[in-house]
């Protein structure tokens, strides 16, 4: 089992890399080799036994040719720009969201069996007039460059499914609470700080209101989720090969206080609200509410509340409280 992650360097792609080497098998297969592509890793990838850490640009043909070998079997797309940096510059949100997915799908055509792909959507594809509570049914409507670039993938995954080139499914992830590491570019990224920057003691500027909703699950549930999806067989998901992944819904002073009741009062006080209009503006077009039948179905889970996901993350980095 060859298996490439793009974004292998980023927080979730290296998570993944590193659950697949402990469990050593991906659908009952061994794995005998982890390509990564990204443009930086983390230190200690060098250590990592079975992983070659690719440097490049994924929207580059040549450097897609040279990872995704004929003989890869398994691919997780990971890579790219997130939703802020996508917004403020469009060129390089579609040559990265778009045109790398292309170059990607191109290449897998080549693979010398049918490969299975994992590719990370996102609920930014929902927008604009939405029902109360969204579910399977709720048509996509993106009012972000962001959100218009993961449908579009979606979709191109769903047709080179259905022309036999390979075995995608797309899973649209919620907002992912805790991400360990600084900030990065996404307008979701204060998610993760208002319980990460606290916890470090670290004073945290939410850009938001307390009363803003956000859709969440954690790191390990999506890392579960993507391996799941991929162990899935085809019949599994039929010709819908998009998912609405299953979290939990809670407003920002709902987290602040799930801080609070697991870490204290001086944590949660960390918390300190400066609105940002712009971040406002892209976070207000996400959808909040979910019902999610079929993915429940299929086996997908769930974090069981936002105390669990704190308390999650405190373990995972060691924190001492």
């Amino acid at each position: 089992m060859k298996i490439l992650i793009t974004g292998g360097g980023g927080f979730l792609g290296f998570k993944l890399a590193k659950t697949l080497l402990a469990r050593g098998q991906l659908g009952g297969q061994s794995i005998t080799s982890i390509t990564l592509l990204d443009g930086a890793f983390p230190p200690g990838v060098e250590k990592l036994q079975k992983v070659t850490a690719v440097t490049g640009d994924v929207s580059d043909e040549k450097v897609i040719a040279s990872v995704c070998t004929p003989g890869t079997d398994a691919v997780f797309h990971l890579a790219a720009v997130v939703s802020g940096q996508a917004e403020s510059d469009f060129d390089l949100g579609m040559r990265v969201n778009l045109k790398g997915v292309e170059a990607l799908l191109a290449q897998m055509r080549r693979c010398e069996n049918v490969p299975r792909l994992v590719y990370t959507s996102s609920v930014a594809a929902f927008g604009g007039d939405l029902p109360q509570v969204l579910d399977d049914s709720t048509i996509a409507n993106p009012q972000t460059s962001y959100g218009a670039q993961k449908v579009i993938g979606e979709y191109l995954i769903t047709d080179y499914t259905r022309k036999g080139f390979l075995d995608g499914r797309s899973l649209r992830l919620p907002t992912i609470v805790v991400r360990a590491g600084k900030p990065n570019a996404a307008a979701s990224s204060f998610a993760s700080g208002i319980i990460r920057e606290p916890l470090n003691g670290v004073i945290s500027e939410c850009p938001v209101a307390p009363e803003t909703g956000v859709w969440l699950l954690s790191p390990g549930r999506v890392v579960d989720a993507f391996i799941h999806a991929w162990e899935l067989p085809p019949q599994a998901w039929g010709t819908q090969r998009w998912l609405n992944l299953p979290g939990i819904t809670a407003s920002v002073a709902e987290m602040v206080e799930a801080l609070r009741k697991v870490a204290g009062d001086a944590v949660a006080k960390r918390v300190l609200y400066k609105a940002d209009a712009r971040i406002q503006a892209i976070v207000k077009t996400w959808p909040v509410n979910f019902r999610t039948p079929r993915a429940l179905a299929m086996g997908f889970k769930p974090d069981p509340d936002v105390q669990s996901m704190i308390r999650d993350y405190i373990a995972a980095e060691n924190i001492k409280l």
